[in-house]
């Protein structure tokens, strides 16, 4: 039942009996969280095995000999790199291994760039007049917070079904002032978008004003799928822009935050032998190194990227029921109403759902109400502000079913409720 083909009284009646239905959940005093994409205890207790990998009778040594207990090894231990080439398709000797957190390095990144540039900087960029850095959206409200702490301008690019708009991106690059993109290329946040084989090389290829332009590849998901018939394939970034002579515009980042333990993963950064030999001084004057036992540990645990996929294999039966709820859940409640479309990921971490534009806002505030954390709307926009008060992202990762059932129950019965408040003043 569309409910913009109802006449006015019959939106009223329907507003109503909804209303009286949101006071009775209301008065059970819910307390659910959808607000972030954390992985729930079933992830977390199938990973518990690691902290074994690794124990007092444990030879600490890497294979190269160096004793992971001690300083030094900056860049990160050989195996490591080897671990992680193997599993992202990448060159062990552009790899540097770092912390638990992607996001700790591609913050360092951009500060970095701002007090001293990147290779092929005229100066750094915190001397520019400005700097301007596009940001799809809907996007990961962590890499529009970097920047704009940093003091950059954001510009919002539209995201399509393929990626970023290229046509966009394309134009507005001609400004030097533009120093680079966000890019999170498989089962994007929070839409679960795979950029197209067609986005990705013109990326790869694009004319950019600024001879140090960036492309901030956060490929947080590259592992991370739900059916495994149905498995998004990413082009090689890397590949197309070293065929175009753009290889030093990647920076490449991933992590195990979503495949072992977030507060206690290994993160790393990707990109051309020249860019390293640039940056590494400046990480070297930064840190000693970071915590290579760690590193160690999840060598000694995972050993092959085959091992890795197979306990991705184990992860997404966790995760794949529960975006089933929130599918299946979505579709018997909004389905037929006209009140909101949303994404149908094969991976990732999120959902990716519009509501009739100018009810975002007012659905967020009736969830919260009745005790459902969303993620606060507008995040997924440069500034915080989604110009159509449309999105609203679904993390169904960290509640148990029963509470995510529970939760999704609420939320499309708030998003009926805030379309047809609109309706009904209309």
């Amino acid at each position: 039942m569309n409910y913009s083909s109802l006449s006015k009284s019959e939106q009223k009646d329907l507003l109503t009996s909804l209303q009286k239905e949101y006071e009775t959940i209301k008065a059970c005093g819910l307390a659910l969280d959808l607000s972030r994409g954390k992985p729930g205890a079933d992830q977390l207790d199938a990973c518990m095995d690691l902290l074994n990998a690794l124990d007092a009778n444990s030879d600490p040594h890497a294979e190269n000999g160096f004793d992971c207990r001690n300083y030094g090894l900056v860049d990160g231990i050989p195996e490591a790199k080897k671990l992680f080439a193997d599993l992202f398709g990448l060159r062990e000797d552009e790899i540097f291994v770092g912390g638990n957190a992607s996001l700790n390095l591609m913050f360092d990144t951009l500060a970095r760039a701002m007090l001293f540039g990147v290779l092929g900087s005229e100066r750094p960029w915190g001397k520019e007049p400005v700097v301007k850095f596009l940001c799809p959206a809907p996007g990961y409200d962590r890499h529009f917070r970097v920047s704009q702490t940093l003091g950059m301008e954001l510009v919002t690019v539209p995201m399509t079904p393929q990626g970023p708009d290229m046509d966009v991106v394309e134009e507005l690059v001609k400004d030097p002032a533009v120093k680079g993109i966000w890019c999170c290329p498989k089962y994007s946040n929070p839409d679960g978008i795979t950029y197209s084989d067609e986005t990705v090389k013109r990326l790869a290829e694009m004319k950019t004003g600024a001879k140090d332009f960036r492309i901030m590849w956060d490929n947080a998901y590259a592992v991370h799928d739900l059916y495994p018939d149905k498995k998004d394939q990413l082009a090689d970034i890397f590949a197309l822009a070293d065929a175009a002579g753009n290889r030093d515009r990647i920076f490449y980042f991933a992590s195990t935050s979503k495949i072992s333990f977030p507060g206690a993963g290994v993160a790393i950064f990707a990109a051309s032998k020249a860019n390293l030999a640039q940056i590494l001084p400046y990480i070297s004057a930064q840190t000693i190194g970071y915590d290579k036992l760690n590193m160690l540990r999840h060598v000694r645990y995972y050993k092959t990227a085959e091992n890795i996929l197979k306990h991705m294999e184990l992860l997404a039966t966790y995760l794949r029921p529960k975006f089933e709820i929130v599918l299946s859940t979505l579709d018997r409640e909004l389905g037929n109403t006209g009140c909101a479309h949303w994404t149908k990921p094969n991976g990732g971490y999120f959902v990716s759902l519009f509501v009739k534009e100018g009810c975002a806002k007012r659905t967020y505030e009736l969830c919260k109400a009745a005790g459902v954390k969303l993620t606060d709307v507008g995040a997924t926009y440069p500034y915080g502000k989604d110009p159509h008060d449309s999105n609203i992202r679904i993390a169904p990762s960290y509640p148990s079913r029963e509470d995510l059932q529970k939760a999704m129950n609420v939320l499309t019965l708030c998003v009926r409720i805030a379309v047809l408040e609109t309706m009904v003043k209309e």
